[in-house]
């Protein structure tokens, strides 16, 4: 309950409240309101505010940051995205802001932080920490732990990526699987079977042969492989989003292959005896069973391109290629998108419209032949 005093600057209020967090009593008071009517309505307003907890201790920003994460995090969104919130704070909002408290955050001192971040990294990357800092101070105006977000409307700089796609062209996969075979077999079925499902490197790195039905000729897609993890109980996490979770079909050729790939493995397991990973049941894998580490794929990968001649890009071009084969064999956008587990067709067309040279080409002889027949 507050009291009220006429001081010789005016009428003051004061406010004795204690702090839910430290169970200490504490005083809030403020003067030199011309009436007792200002002076009841500020105090009826800080009144307010202290029992919606926005006058109790405050915390330092990244102890708050962890506490979010642990408690709001952790159990609710995939282990993916878990390791990107934590990497976020811990390699770029606390490094910057060190020990500040909570609510010595403002927006001008947090534009800036994203600014610091835009001199270094994409707008895309920048906007990945952004969402981190943003949904926790969300949730600290939520709590009561701050009256306003200051990362609320925000500007978001940071350089654009050329939206150039890179993929193999048709003509030039003969070329690159063939050296592909040439550099290592495994390696060879490995970038097949990218090309040919559009799959990420880590959902081919951890399908296993239970997610393959030969009979059916399909491939379920439903988690992908922690390269980094410490042991084997967590080397399989989530796809990236839900919507990656699909079942594809497979063409024949391609399960003819897997089916001599069964033959492969089993005279791996019988030369490695006892030592061979039968647990993890990889389908794409080392010659004991063990995973497939990213340095070898990435190595891999950057050789072979090299010695087919091709120009140096990154893995996930070989999901690209499949998507533009299959818009070269006539399927459309909306195939496209559910085969390679996009969220939305929106992405899709974003990413693929107009990159295939026999496509655009294929366009243009059509419309050619159109107008000719009006013309004509």
């Amino acid at each position: 309950m507050a009291s009220f005093k006429k001081q010789s600057t005016g009428w003051e209020y004061r406010i004795r409240y204690k702090d839910p967090i430290t169970q200490k009593f504490k005083e809030k008071s403020q003067r030199g309101f011309e009436t007792k009517k200002e002076a009841q309505v500020a105090a009826a307003d800080a009144e307010s505010k202290i029992a919606e907890g926005y006058e109790q201790t405050d915390i330092p920003l990244i102890v708050y940051l962890e506490e979010y994460v642990q408690e709001y995090k952790v159990g609710t969104v995939r282990k993916n995205t878990l390791i990107q919130h934590q990497n976020n704070i811990k390699n770029h909002i606390k490094p910057y802001f060190q020990s500040i408290m909570l609510r010595e955050v403002k927006p001008i001192g947090y534009q800036k932080f994203l600014n610091h971040l835009a001199e270094k990294y994409s707008k895309s990357t920048v906007e990945i920490i952004h969402n981190t800092m943003n949904s926790a101070l969300e949730k600290a105006v939520t709590l009561g732990k701050l009256e306003k977000n200051p990362c609320r409307g925000v500007t978001i700089k940071g350089s654009v990526k050329a939206k150039g796609l890179k993929f193999i062209e048709s003509e030039h996969i003969p070329a690159f699987l063939r050296a592909a075979h040439q550099y290592g077999y495994i390696y060879w079925m490995f970038y097949r079977i990218l090309i040919e499902t559009g799959m990420r490197k880590g959902e081919a790195a951890a399908l296993t042969w239970d997610d393959v039905d030969l009979k059916a000729g399909t491939i379920t897609i439903n988690k992908t492989l922690d390269f980094s993890a410490e042991d084997e109980s967590e080397l399989f996490g989530d796809t990236k989003t839900f919507n990656s979770e699909r079942t594809i079909k497979i063409s024949q050729s391609i399960i003819q292959d897997l089916k001599q790939h069964i033959k492969y493995q089993n005279q791996n397991k019988l030369a490695w005896k006892g030592s061979y990973k039968h647990k993890l049941n990889l389908v794409l894998c080392r010659d004991d069973g063990n995973f497939m580490p990213k340095s070898s794929l990435f190595n891999s990968f950057s050789r072979i391109l090299k010695r087919a001649g091709l120009p140096s890009m990154p893995i996930h071009s070989l999901r690209h290629t499949h998507a533009v084969l299959l818009l070269e064999a006539g399927n459309d956008m909306k195939y496209v998108q559910e085969r390679l587990g996009h969220g939305s067709m929106r992405i899709t067309a974003d990413v693929y419209s107009h990159v295939s040279k026999k496509i655009e080409e294929s366009s243009m002889e059509k419309y050619e032949a159109h107008m000719k027949s009006i013309l004509e």
